[in-house]
């Protein structure tokens, strides 16, 4: 019994994937690189004082066991996220 098609010596099932590979390694070398870029109100936001001064605040009540979660609070803010 064979098994093989007309033409078998010719097929290569692998033949496409191989182009593709090929396409994409040649691609990749004329790719840029990636870039971060921050914008100004972010750097902003870095920058403020009050804002670590309030981060260390929660901090500090997290370590003495002071910190209380408004439930409901978080539960809107959830939902809120959620449905937009």
């Amino acid at each position: 019994m064979k098994i093989h098609g007309p033409n078998h010596s010719k097929m290569n099932p692998y033949q496409k994937l191989q182009q593709i590979e090929k396409q994409t390694a040649s691609k990749s070398h004329s790719l840029k690189p990636d870039q971060l870029q921050i914008s100004d109100e972010a750097l902003k936001m870095q920058q403020k004082d009050s804002r670590q001064a309030y981060v260390n605040e929660i901090k500090q009540q997290v370590d003495n066991g002071e910190y209380n979660v408004n439930n409901k609070e978080t539960a809107k803010k959830l939902l809120n996220y959620w449905k937009a």
